[in-house]
């Protein structure tokens, strides 16, 4: 047991019992990945999705999904953001750089690029790790890329759908054309590359008063919140802050 300094015993014991809770949360956590990790071979990908994104030289070119596995990685983890953004996003659109030379209903939505930024300082260790990172968006490649250059991306590989039916048939795209928010993994054996994993939770029936929670466990941005005594705020992320943020 340790104390921090002038705290109260009721304090203590009040942190003792949330301690608890604390690991039980980690029981529970690793029993979920371990649970994920036994799912048995998901469904093998029907064809080879060619994607618009850059060459080894840098230069657009068509990209096959298998082509976003790195010899040796045989493990594709794949987000499908919201570009363009829902119809009925209501939050302010970009007001600089080279996004905010696309009309509204064109520009990506302000959370999926928020969940990014936080991703994409972490993809350079995933690489090292030995996995495979990239993101997929339903809008012009040019798009993604100057998004990428007006957030600061450095690491994380852009390719567009633009040109197939990736999204839609693997349920980041809804019947009316409406982009859906999706964490997918893609996993290479010896019969080819098959589906293994995606983020259904938003996708079940939330409990009353709860945040979604899609990916909770790998939000950078909320999971600091919770630990403050404010807790998660009435508040959406945006694509640009005033100067007092």
């Amino acid at each position: 047991m340790i104390t921090f300094p002038n705290e109260s015993a009721k304090y203590r014991t009040a942190r003792e019992k949330l301690l608890r809770k604390e690991i039980e949360l980690r029981r529970v956590m690793e029993e979920v990945a371990e649970a994920r990790r036994a799912l048995p071979p998901g469904g093998l990908i029907r064809q080879d999705y060619e994607f618009d994104g850059l060459g080894a030289e840098g230069r657009p070119a068509t990209i096959k999904l298998s082509e976003l596995f790195a010899p040796g990685k045989d493990s594709l983890i794949l987000y499908n953001m919201m570009f363009p953004r829902h119809p009925q996003e209501k939050r302010e659109v970009a007001t600089s750089g080279g996004t905010a030379k696309l009309a509204r209903q064109d520009q990506p939505c302000p959370s999926c690029t928020a969940l990014l930024d936080q991703f994409d300082g972490a993809v350079g260790h995933l690489q090292a790790a030995g996995f495979n990172f990239a993101v997929v968006g339903k809008t012009a490649l040019e798009n993604l890329l100057t998004l990428g250059r007006d957030r600061g991306w450095r690491s994380m590989r852009l390719v567009s759908s633009a040109g197939n039916s990736f999204k839609r048939d693997y349920n980041a795209e809804g019947a009316d054309g409406a982009q859906i928010p999706l964490l997918s993994v893609f996993h290479r054996d010896a019969d080819g590359i098959r589906h293994f994993w995606s983020s259904e939770l938003d996708f079940a029936p939330t409990e009353p008063g709860q945040d979604p929670r899609g990916l909770g466990t790998c939000e950078t941005l909320w999971n600091l919140m919770d630990f403050t005594p404010e807790g998660r705020p009435d508040w959406h992320e945006q694509l640009q802050y005033g100067c007092c943020h």
